[in-house]
Protein backbone atom coordinates (compact mmCIF):
# COMPACT_ATOMS: atom_id res chain seq x y z
CA UNK A 1 0.00 0.00 0.00
CA UNK A 2 2.61 2.72 -1.21
CA UNK A 3 1.23 6.16 -0.13
CA UNK A 4 -1.58 5.04 1.39
CA UNK A 5 -1.87 7.11 5.16
CA UNK A 6 -4.39 5.45 7.60
CA UNK A 7 -5.50 7.58 10.47
CA UNK A 8 -7.93 7.69 12.94
CA UNK A 9 -11.33 9.40 13.98
CA UNK A 10 -13.05 9.59 17.50
CA UNK A 11 -15.40 11.98 19.48
CA UNK A 12 -13.48 14.15 20.99
CA UNK A 13 -13.81 13.02 24.94
CA UNK A 14 -12.01 12.43 28.43
CA UNK A 15 -9.95 9.45 26.87
CA UNK A 16 -9.43 11.25 24.08
CA UNK A 17 -5.39 12.35 25.15
CA UNK A 18 -4.82 8.81 25.88
CA UNK A 19 -5.98 6.73 22.56
CA UNK A 20 -4.20 9.95 20.96
CA UNK A 21 -0.93 8.54 22.46
CA UNK A 22 -1.76 4.72 21.38
CA UNK A 23 -2.42 5.71 17.79
CA UNK A 24 0.89 7.66 17.49
CA UNK A 25 2.62 5.15 18.86
CA UNK A 26 0.98 2.40 16.47
CA UNK A 27 2.28 4.72 13.55
CA UNK A 28 -1.62 6.40 12.68
CA UNK A 29 -0.95 9.06 10.39
CA UNK A 30 -3.50 11.59 11.89
CA UNK A 31 -6.27 11.84 14.58
CA UNK A 32 -9.08 13.56 13.56
CA UNK A 33 -11.66 14.62 15.62
CA UNK A 34 -15.29 15.14 15.65
CA UNK A 35 -17.58 18.16 15.78
CA UNK A 36 -20.97 17.87 17.56
CA UNK A 37 -21.14 20.20 20.74
CA UNK A 38 -24.45 18.62 21.73
CA UNK A 39 -23.11 15.10 22.56
CA UNK A 40 -19.25 15.68 22.28
CA UNK A 41 -16.70 17.43 24.30
CA UNK A 42 -15.18 20.75 22.80
CA UNK A 43 -13.17 19.72 19.34
CA UNK A 44 -10.69 22.72 20.14
CA UNK A 45 -9.71 22.74 23.14
CA UNK A 46 -9.33 18.67 22.97
CA UNK A 47 -6.96 19.52 19.39
CA UNK A 48 -4.50 21.81 21.79
CA UNK A 49 -4.64 18.83 24.33
CA UNK A 50 -3.61 16.39 22.00
CA UNK A 51 -0.46 18.82 20.81
CA UNK A 52 0.78 18.67 24.09
CA UNK A 53 0.93 14.89 24.51
CA UNK A 54 1.63 13.96 21.52
CA UNK A 55 5.01 14.78 19.08
CA UNK A 56 4.63 13.22 15.33
CA UNK A 57 0.89 12.46 14.95
CA UNK A 58 -0.92 14.53 12.65
CA UNK A 59 -4.42 16.49 13.88
CA UNK A 60 -7.50 17.44 12.40
CA UNK A 61 -10.99 18.33 12.68
CA UNK A 62 -13.66 15.65 10.75
CA UNK A 63 -15.37 17.40 10.11
CA UNK A 64 -15.90 20.76 12.00
CA UNK A 65 -19.52 22.69 11.70
CA UNK A 66 -19.13 25.81 11.51
CA UNK A 67 -22.69 26.92 12.60
CA UNK A 68 -21.75 28.77 15.54
CA UNK A 69 -18.41 30.26 15.10
CA UNK A 70 -18.17 33.11 13.33
CA UNK A 71 -14.94 32.47 10.54
CA UNK A 72 -12.48 34.75 13.04
CA UNK A 73 -13.47 32.54 15.87
CA UNK A 74 -12.14 29.84 13.36
CA UNK A 75 -9.18 31.62 12.08
CA UNK A 76 -7.91 32.24 15.29
CA UNK A 77 -8.39 28.75 16.43
CA UNK A 78 -6.36 27.43 13.41
CA UNK A 79 -3.36 30.07 14.26
CA UNK A 80 -3.68 28.85 17.42
CA UNK A 81 -3.27 25.36 16.62
CA UNK A 82 -0.54 26.19 14.24
CA UNK A 83 1.54 27.24 17.05
CA UNK A 84 0.92 24.62 19.25
CA UNK A 85 1.44 21.99 16.36
CA UNK A 86 2.91 23.77 13.41
CA UNK A 87 2.52 22.17 10.15
CA UNK A 88 0.59 18.90 11.79
CA UNK A 89 -2.73 20.29 11.47
CA UNK A 90 -5.98 19.60 8.94
CA UNK A 91 -8.94 20.68 8.43
CA UNK A 92 -12.11 18.91 7.45
CA UNK A 93 -15.24 21.19 7.08
CA UNK A 94 -18.99 20.25 6.49
CA UNK A 95 -22.92 20.58 6.44
CA UNK A 96 -23.21 19.13 9.98
CA UNK A 97 -26.58 16.99 9.06
CA UNK A 98 -26.49 15.22 12.82
CA UNK A 99 -24.49 18.19 14.74
CA UNK A 100 -27.89 20.31 13.64
CA UNK A 101 -30.06 17.62 13.73
CA UNK A 102 -29.19 17.25 17.41
CA UNK A 103 -30.24 21.37 17.56
CA UNK A 104 -33.47 20.02 15.63
CA UNK A 105 -32.40 22.44 12.85
CA UNK A 106 -31.56 21.29 9.02
CA UNK A 107 -27.87 20.86 7.71
CA UNK A 108 -26.41 23.82 6.60
CA UNK A 109 -26.51 25.00 3.10
CA UNK A 110 -23.69 24.26 0.35
CA UNK A 111 -24.51 27.93 -0.08
CA UNK A 112 -23.30 28.91 3.48
CA UNK A 113 -20.61 26.88 3.23
CA UNK A 114 -18.86 28.11 0.28
CA UNK A 115 -19.42 31.64 1.48
CA UNK A 116 -18.08 30.99 4.78
CA UNK A 117 -14.90 28.75 3.68
CA UNK A 118 -14.00 31.94 1.49
CA UNK A 119 -14.34 34.11 3.97
CA UNK A 120 -11.99 31.79 6.77
CA UNK A 121 -9.62 31.35 3.40
CA UNK A 122 -9.48 35.65 3.04
CA UNK A 123 -8.61 35.71 6.71
CA UNK A 124 -5.98 33.37 7.45
CA UNK A 125 -4.59 34.76 4.00
CA UNK A 126 -4.29 38.19 5.85
CA UNK A 127 -6.77 39.70 3.47
CA UNK A 128 -9.20 42.07 4.45
CA UNK A 129 -12.58 41.30 3.77
CA UNK A 130 -16.11 41.97 4.61
CA UNK A 131 -18.24 39.92 6.74
CA UNK A 132 -21.84 41.18 7.95
CA UNK A 133 -21.24 44.29 5.99
CA UNK A 134 -18.13 45.46 7.65
CA UNK A 135 -14.45 45.29 7.61
CA UNK A 136 -13.03 42.23 8.86
CA UNK A 137 -9.24 41.28 9.30
CA UNK A 138 -6.86 39.31 11.46
CA UNK A 139 -5.13 41.99 13.41
CA UNK A 140 -3.24 39.91 16.20
CA UNK A 141 0.14 41.57 17.02
CA UNK A 142 3.16 39.11 16.10
CA UNK A 143 3.41 38.34 19.83
CA UNK A 144 0.07 36.80 19.70
CA UNK A 145 -0.51 34.82 17.06
CA UNK A 146 1.76 33.24 13.85
CA UNK A 147 2.32 35.50 10.76
CA UNK A 148 -0.50 35.63 7.98
CA UNK A 149 -0.76 33.85 5.43
CA UNK A 150 -1.49 30.81 7.23
CA UNK A 151 -1.73 27.77 5.00
CA UNK A 152 -3.41 24.74 5.69
CA UNK A 153 -4.83 21.99 4.47
CA UNK A 154 -8.70 22.18 4.05
CA UNK A 155 -11.21 19.49 3.09
CA UNK A 156 -14.80 19.12 2.71
CA UNK A 157 -17.24 15.89 3.30
CA UNK A 158 -19.43 16.28 0.45
CA UNK A 159 -21.24 13.22 -1.16
CA UNK A 160 -22.97 14.82 -4.15
CA UNK A 161 -22.58 17.24 -6.85
CA UNK A 162 -23.05 20.45 -4.85
CA UNK A 163 -20.62 19.60 -2.25
CA UNK A 164 -17.86 18.48 -5.19
CA UNK A 165 -18.52 21.80 -6.49
CA UNK A 166 -18.17 24.05 -3.68
CA UNK A 167 -14.80 21.91 -3.00
CA UNK A 168 -13.89 22.63 -7.03
CA UNK A 169 -14.58 25.99 -6.59
CA UNK A 170 -12.31 26.46 -3.08
CA UNK A 171 -9.45 24.30 -4.57
CA UNK A 172 -10.37 22.44 -1.54
CA UNK A 173 -6.84 20.52 -0.85
CA UNK A 174 -8.90 17.15 0.15
CA UNK A 175 -12.92 15.24 -0.73
CA UNK A 176 -13.85 13.19 2.41
CA UNK A 177 -16.41 10.39 2.39
CA UNK A 178 -17.70 7.57 3.26
CA UNK A 179 -16.70 5.80 0.01
CA UNK A 180 -14.14 6.29 -2.18
CA UNK A 181 -14.16 10.13 -2.66
CA UNK A 182 -14.80 11.79 -6.55
CA UNK A 183 -11.26 12.09 -8.07
CA UNK A 184 -9.51 15.52 -9.21
CA UNK A 185 -8.64 15.89 -5.35
CA UNK A 186 -5.28 15.41 -3.51
CA UNK A 187 -6.62 13.74 -0.39
CA UNK A 188 -9.34 11.58 -1.17
CA UNK A 189 -10.19 10.62 2.46
CA UNK A 190 -12.69 7.34 2.72
CA UNK A 191 -13.82 7.16 6.46
CA UNK A 192 -14.30 3.51 7.31
CA UNK A 193 -16.26 1.86 10.75
CA UNK A 194 -15.96 -1.61 11.66
CA UNK A 195 -14.28 -3.97 13.89
CA UNK A 196 -11.40 -7.24 13.23
CA UNK A 197 -12.86 -9.76 14.53
CA UNK A 198 -10.74 -12.37 16.49
CA UNK A 199 -10.55 -16.13 16.01
CA UNK A 200 -14.02 -17.99 15.69
CA UNK A 201 -15.87 -14.78 16.64
CA UNK A 202 -19.36 -13.68 14.61
CA UNK A 203 -20.39 -10.61 13.80
CA UNK A 204 -23.57 -10.35 15.99
CA UNK A 205 -21.39 -11.96 19.01
CA UNK A 206 -21.88 -9.53 21.92
CA UNK A 207 -17.69 -7.91 21.55
CA UNK A 208 -18.17 -7.29 17.71
CA UNK A 209 -22.02 -5.91 18.10
CA UNK A 210 -20.89 -3.55 20.91
CA UNK A 211 -18.15 -2.23 18.74
CA UNK A 212 -19.97 -1.91 15.56
CA UNK A 213 -23.56 -1.35 16.49
CA UNK A 214 -23.45 2.38 16.82
CA UNK A 215 -22.57 3.24 13.48
CA UNK A 216 -25.70 0.57 12.94
CA UNK A 217 -27.91 2.72 14.35
CA UNK A 218 -26.86 5.88 12.69
CA UNK A 219 -29.68 5.22 9.83
CA UNK A 220 -32.48 4.69 12.47
CA UNK A 221 -30.96 8.23 13.80
CA UNK A 222 -31.02 9.72 10.79
CA UNK A 223 -34.38 8.53 9.56
CA UNK A 224 -35.96 9.22 12.45
CA UNK A 225 -34.65 12.35 12.10
CA UNK A 226 -36.65 12.29 8.80
CA UNK A 227 -39.44 10.64 8.98
CA UNK A 228 -40.05 9.15 12.11
CA UNK A 229 -42.75 6.69 11.22
CA UNK A 230 -40.19 5.45 8.89
CA UNK A 231 -38.59 3.85 11.27
CA UNK A 232 -41.33 1.05 11.53
CA UNK A 233 -40.13 -0.73 8.39
CA UNK A 234 -37.03 -1.32 9.53
CA UNK A 235 -35.64 -4.22 12.07
CA UNK A 236 -36.60 -3.45 15.58
CA UNK A 237 -37.64 0.12 14.68
CA UNK A 238 -41.56 0.31 16.17
CA UNK A 239 -40.10 -0.75 19.43
CA UNK A 240 -37.30 1.33 19.10
CA UNK A 241 -39.27 4.61 17.94
CA UNK A 242 -41.94 3.40 21.28
CA UNK A 243 -38.94 3.79 22.95
CA UNK A 244 -38.01 6.91 21.87
CA UNK A 245 -41.88 8.48 22.15
CA UNK A 246 -42.30 7.44 25.57
CA UNK A 247 -39.33 9.44 27.03
CA UNK A 248 -39.90 12.85 25.39
CA UNK A 249 -42.77 14.77 24.54
CA UNK A 250 -43.14 15.94 20.98
CA UNK A 251 -40.72 18.55 20.13
CA UNK A 252 -38.42 17.45 22.31
CA UNK A 253 -37.58 13.90 20.88
CA UNK A 254 -34.56 15.30 18.87
CA UNK A 255 -32.36 15.40 22.50
CA UNK A 256 -32.60 12.05 22.95
CA UNK A 257 -32.63 10.76 19.42
CA UNK A 258 -28.86 11.30 19.16
CA UNK A 259 -27.47 9.78 22.52
CA UNK A 260 -24.21 7.74 21.77
CA UNK A 261 -24.61 8.71 18.00
CA UNK A 262 -21.58 6.33 16.24
CA UNK A 263 -20.13 5.81 19.68
CA UNK A 264 -21.92 3.91 22.04
CA UNK A 265 -25.09 1.86 22.14
CA UNK A 266 -27.94 2.91 24.71
CA UNK A 267 -30.72 0.72 26.01
CA UNK A 268 -33.67 1.46 24.07
CA UNK A 269 -31.00 -0.01 21.15
CA UNK A 270 -31.54 -2.80 22.21
CA UNK A 271 -34.28 -4.22 20.18
CA UNK A 272 -32.82 -3.22 17.32
CA UNK A 273 -29.96 -4.93 18.12
CA UNK A 274 -31.52 -8.19 18.13
CA UNK A 275 -33.95 -8.32 14.88
CA UNK A 276 -30.81 -7.48 12.69
CA UNK A 277 -28.48 -9.99 13.32
CA UNK A 278 -25.64 -9.69 11.68
CA UNK A 279 -27.08 -7.23 9.16
CA UNK A 280 -25.70 -4.96 11.81
CA UNK A 281 -22.11 -4.88 10.04
CA UNK A 282 -24.03 -2.65 7.02
CA UNK A 283 -21.37 -0.96 5.24
CA UNK A 284 -18.80 -1.17 8.16
CA UNK A 285 -15.53 -2.96 7.72
CA UNK A 286 -15.65 -5.86 9.95
CA UNK A 287 -13.73 -9.04 9.20
CA UNK A 288 -10.74 -11.12 9.98
CA UNK A 289 -7.02 -9.38 9.87
CA UNK A 290 -6.54 -10.19 6.51
CA UNK A 291 -9.82 -9.50 5.35
CA UNK A 292 -9.61 -5.73 6.52
CA UNK A 293 -5.67 -5.74 4.82
CA UNK A 294 -7.70 -6.85 1.79
CA UNK A 295 -10.24 -3.96 2.11
CA UNK A 296 -7.29 -1.36 2.70
CA UNK A 297 -5.27 -2.56 -0.68
CA UNK A 298 -9.04 -2.60 -2.53
CA UNK A 299 -9.67 1.41 -1.38
CA UNK A 300 -6.05 2.14 -2.87
CA UNK A 301 -6.17 0.78 -5.82
CA UNK A 302 -9.61 3.00 -6.04
CA UNK A 303 -7.43 6.03 -6.08
CA UNK A 304 -8.01 6.60 -1.98
CA UNK A 305 -5.07 8.45 -0.20
CA UNK A 306 -6.25 7.87 3.06
CA UNK A 307 -8.26 5.33 5.27
CA UNK A 308 -9.89 7.28 8.49
CA UNK A 309 -10.88 4.39 10.57
CA UNK A 310 -13.41 5.30 13.19
CA UNK A 311 -13.81 2.83 16.29
CA UNK A 312 -16.91 2.65 18.87
CA UNK A 313 -17.93 0.82 21.33
CA UNK A 314 -16.89 0.54 24.89
CA UNK A 315 -13.46 -0.33 24.03
CA UNK A 316 -11.77 1.56 21.54
CA UNK A 317 -8.18 0.91 22.66
CA UNK A 318 -8.78 -2.76 21.67
CA UNK A 319 -10.41 -1.84 18.44
CA UNK A 320 -7.48 0.86 17.68
CA UNK A 321 -4.77 -2.17 18.14
CA UNK A 322 -6.47 -4.42 15.79
CA UNK A 323 -6.90 -2.05 13.58
CA UNK A 324 -3.40 -0.56 13.21
CA UNK A 325 -2.39 -4.23 13.42
CA UNK A 326 -4.51 -5.14 10.18
CA UNK A 327 -3.92 -2.34 8.20
CA UNK A 328 -0.52 -0.69 9.69
CA UNK A 329 1.29 -4.21 10.71
CA UNK A 330 2.10 -2.62 14.11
Amino acid sequence: MPGMKISLATAPGPRTEELAVLAEELGFERYWLYDSPAIYEDVWITLARLASVTDRLGLGTAVLVPHSRHPMVTASAIATMERLAPGRCAYAFGTGASARWCFDQPALTWKFMGEYLTQLKALLAGETIEIDGKACQMIHHPDLAVARPIDVPMLLSAFGPKGIGVATELQADGIMNMFPPAQGFAERVQMVSGTVLDEGEAISDPRPAAAIGPWHMVAYHGIYQAAPEAVDTMAGGPDWRAGIEAERPEGERHLVVWEGHVTHLVERDTPVMEASGEAIAGMSWVGTADEIRARVDAAADAGVTEVMYTPAGPDAAREIRAFASAAIGN
